[in-house]
């Protein structure tokens, strides 16, 4: 486990977008936030901050009105050259998109993969694929996985009559940090706890 001082926000959590939708990006820092900036780097190599050619910043956010130059990886940087994780966001200019978490989901959370089509809500029915492999096909055009593993994380894509959406890297952490964290300060005081009614006990 490698601690970030910072973490990017995506709002909507995915990481396909049609062109001309909108994401918003944060930086989620711990401590002070100033000097914080999200950058990308897009298709075409070129690193880059949010309101330079691309982006605008709207208080702690930058939203991008996506085109199909706007797809490439997204990232936090301080001043002094400290990273956040970095997330891929892919804008597509065809019919079908995968909506997958762009943020990686934590080990037993239930994820919702979809299939969208451009034009119309209406669902479709989708197949899913896996690393390449077919899943399976689904009449709501969506895919739920009840209790994430580590053997679920992969590339995804979907198609359907009207389309076939990029593919898309599922990331699955393992159990939330913050409960083991928390598990590990409550044991250590627990022991200490012990420790304390034992030499009240038991004085030297």
């Amino acid at each position: 486990y490698i601690f970030l001082p910072a973490s990017l926000s995506v709002s909507p959590d995915r990481s396909q977008f049609f062109e001309f939708e909108s994401v918003s990006l944060g930086c989620e820092v711990q401590g002070n936030s100033t000097g914080w900036r999200v950058v990308r780097n897009a298709e075409r190599g070129n690193v880059s901050e949010c309101n330079t050619d691309w982006g605008k910043q709207q208080g702690p956010s930058c939203i991008v009105s996506l085109i199909p130059s706007s797809s490439g990886v997204y990232w936090c940087e301080s001043g002094s050259g400290e990273h956040s994780n970095a997330v891929n966001i892919t804008v597509h200019a065809g019919a079908v998109i995968l909506e997958s978490p762009a943020l990686p989901v934590t080990e037993g959370d239930s994820v919702t993969l979809r299939c969208r089509y451009k034009r119309t809500p209406s669902d479709l029915t989708a197949v899913f694929y896996k690393d390449g492999s077919l899943i399976r096909a689904e009449s709501s055009g969506e895919m739920t996985i009840p209790a994430v593993s580590k053997s679920d994380e992969g590339l995804y894509k979907c198609s359907s009559s009207k389309g076939e959406s990029p593919e898309s890297w599922m990331t699955v952490t393992g159990e939330n940090m913050t409960n083991l964290h928390m598990q590990i300060i409550w044991s250590f005081f627990t022991l200490n706890g012990c420790t304390r009614d034992h030499f009240r006990q038991h004085p030297l």
